[in-house]
């Protein structure tokens, strides 16, 4: 046994709702972890569920997840960290996810404090710094106006690790936070318990991850992060899968516009020092990651607007003769409709084509010229965007049906060009968000207040 200090942490999940096999869990916990952390949440679904307050997990599978995770930390005196709850972080989603972990508490005869820590952001302070010269644009994202922030219906921040560690100080059992910046909720407590706070951010930014970063990787899995005074070990908990020198550094790369600088609030990860090193078989150690504190300490603040409603109709095709002139076939039948709706004032909105076969995926940036697609079948999928729900109706059924019924130059069959898997065709998907808010705002006094709740009895 060596007598290296360490401080090891179990990550259950890559997003807290997957999921993780109870063996792997049981194995990490054997491990004697000093905390358990999971990230809840992303934007890679989209501004959808920040928008709307909703989560694009499942409420079974998050209880069930918390539930495992919750029982370990609270029998074994271990803290339990949330980030971002209920995906996107809000106070729906934090209220959601609160619900969940009392639910469970008191089904399980469970006691404990519980710090929760909101990441909302009130218009008028975003307003207040906006027109104080405090926020500034991500590279690529529009200039913040004051509709954009007006339009928004959930503003949040991403929070760094001192709310954190604030609520652990506390004596907080379970952290449950707002948005927050992935890596801090696995590093917070490592940092205030002395460990180096570039080497916990670059681990806890593999562990929100999980076993994606192991080989063969998986989101529904868990993994071991062992941090030591100079480097860190990561360590799979599950026997069909390895971390890899390669497998590593290659999700040191994940989400980076920089391969070697990864920012985040109050500074950035230099990682031009880094070095991989494989200790056995399953194992990698990490080292030389150093931080670099900014000027100014900045936090992302995220925000999403409606901007309509959407409809789509799915459908397919097999005809070769419409496969090889699908191109023109989509603009002729979106002039026809275009032509239609001209004068219909209370039709507004846009028809989108998204043929999956040829370049669904990437659209026009797909880099297989259209002359070559070989499918021997396509999927169509119309989706209609509109200024109230009944324009998006009223488009995506006028596409469809034109659609299905336009005399191509060489067809034969005059029965219809689409097949369609479901009935009803046309699917209403409700309401349009877009990232309205996507900028970086200077760090203000009282962002996120931690408050503390006493959960089921105490003994």
């Amino acid at each position: 046994m060596s007598d290296k200090r360490e401080f090891r942490v179990l990550s259950a999940t890559a997003i807290l709702g997957y999921g993780f096999p109870e063996e792997s869990f049981e194995r990490g916990m054997s491990r004697k972890p000093h905390l358990i952390a999971v990230d809840a949440g992303s934007t890679d679904p989209g501004p959808y569920y920040l928008g709307s307050g909703k989560s694009f997990t499942d409420r079974a599978f998050v209880k069930r997840d918390l539930t495992h995770m919750i029982k370990a930390g609270v029998s074994n005196s271990i803290p339990v960290v949330i980030g971002t709850a209920g995906g996107s972080g809000a106070k729906s989603h934090l209220d959601w996810c609160r619900e969940i972990i009392e639910e469970l508490a008191e089904e399980n005869k469970l006691s404990f404090k519980m710090a929760v820590i909101p990441a909302d952001i009130s218009k008028e302070r975003v307003l207040n710094a906006l027109n104080a010269g405090k926020i500034i644009p991500l590279a690529g994202v529009h200039e913040l106006t004051h509709d954009h922030v007006v339009q928004s219906t959930n503003i949040v921040a991403q929070m760094g690790m001192e709310p954190i560690i604030e609520a652990l100080k506390g004596g907080a059992q379970v952290v449950l936070a707002g948005r927050a910046y992935d890596p801090a909720n696995f590093a917070a407590l490592a940092v205030m318990e002395g460990f180096d706070e570039a080497l916990a951010l670059h681990m806890g930014k593999i562990l929100e991850c999980a076993a994606i970063a192991a080989t063969p990787g998986s989101g529904a899995d868990c993994a071991l992060g062992i941090l030591e005074e100079d480097g860190f070990i990561l360590e799979p908990l599950n026997p069909k899968r390895k971390f890899t020198c390669e497998s590593t550094a290659a999700h040191t790369l994940y989400e980076k516009t920089d391969p070697y600088h990864l920012p985040g609030p109050g500074g950035e990860l230099d990682l031009t020092g880094c070095n991989f090193t494989q200790i056995d078989e399953n194992r990698v150690r990490v080292t030389g990651t150093r931080h670099v504190p900014t000027e100014k300490y900045y936090v992302k603040l995220e925000g999403a607007r409606p901007i309509g409603y959407r409809t789509v109709s799915i459908a397919g095709s097999r005809d070769p003769i419409m496969i090889s002139r699908i191109d023109s076939i989509l603009n002729e039948v979106n002039e026809q409709v275009e032509s239609m709706i001209s004068k219909r004032s209370d039709v507004n909105g846009s028809v989108y084509y998204h043929v999956y076969g040829k370049n669904g995926v990437m659209g026009p940036l797909e880099p297989i010229p259209s002359s070559s697609v070989s499918s021997h079948e396509l999927a169509i999928i119309i989706e209609a965007i509109g200024e109230t729900k009944a324009a998006a109706d009223t488009l995506c059924s006028v596409s469809r049906s034109t659609l299905l019924h336009y005399g191509y130059e060489g067809r034969i069959s005059t029965a219809g060009n689409l097949a369609f898997p479901f009935s009803p065709s046309d699917i209403s998907m409700g309401t349009v968000y877009e990232f309205s808010i996507y900028h970086l705002m200077e760090m203000e006094n009282d962002m996120f207040p931690v408050t503390y709740f006493q959960v089921g009895k105490e003994d």
